[in-house]
């Protein structure tokens, strides 16, 4: 299944009277949402919450990093991505992290001879930091229980942290290889 734009912010377009349906209705206006992005509860019949749409949002995070879709293969018996990325967590980050993402180790190598090897390990370290902080957003917005999970202002706050702190430390690499030509 696919993840369409539409399974989320569900919450403001179902009416109340649309959420108190039956349970027992074979309708599809119960399932709001696609398999694997929605929460838990919506299987029960719970009505669409912005907590549902956080979920959504955390899950859909961690796909985008990892690569690797809620419905995948791999997510049985109890293994979930959510828990998957979580376990991930300070050590592997860079194992399940898609290697999309990564730099490559040809361009890894030449970064490293063409400058300082401790730069080079300082910017692999700050790159790590970056990408195991995203996982935690992701990780804190798909928790199961909505009262747990991080809301969509402290999320957006730590994105926006982790963006400027990453996107800073670029710059200034850049400027400084600049400087050394």
């Amino acid at each position: 299944m696919v993840a369409r734009v539409g399974d989320f912010g569900l919450a403001r377009f179902f009416p109340k009277s649309m959420n108190s349906l039956s349970g027992n209705s074979s309708s599809t206006h119960c399932l709001k949402g696609t398999i694997g992005y929605a929460p838990p509860e919506y299987g029960i019949g719970t009505e669409a919450t912005t907590s549902g749409d956080m979920y959504s949002f955390g899950i859909l995070l961690l796909e985008i990093f990892t690569r690797k879709r809620p419905t995948d293969d791999m997510f049985k018996d109890g293994l979930k991505l959510h828990l998957f990325s979580k376990m991930s967590l300070p050590d592997q980050v860079l194992e399940v992290v898609d290697p999309l993402l990564l730099p490559r180790d040809n361009e890894r190598q030449s970064a490293s001879s063409s400058r300082n090897p401790r730069r080079a390990n300082m910017e692999e370290t700050k790159m790590k930091e970056c990408l195991i902080s995203i996982m935690k957003v992701g990780i804190a917005c798909s928790v199961e229980s909505p009262t747990n999970q991080m809301d969509i202002l402290d999320a957006a706050k730590e994105l926006h942290f982790i963006r400027d702190k990453f996107v800073g430390t670029r710059i200034r690499t850049e400027r400084e290889r600049a400087n050394h030509l």
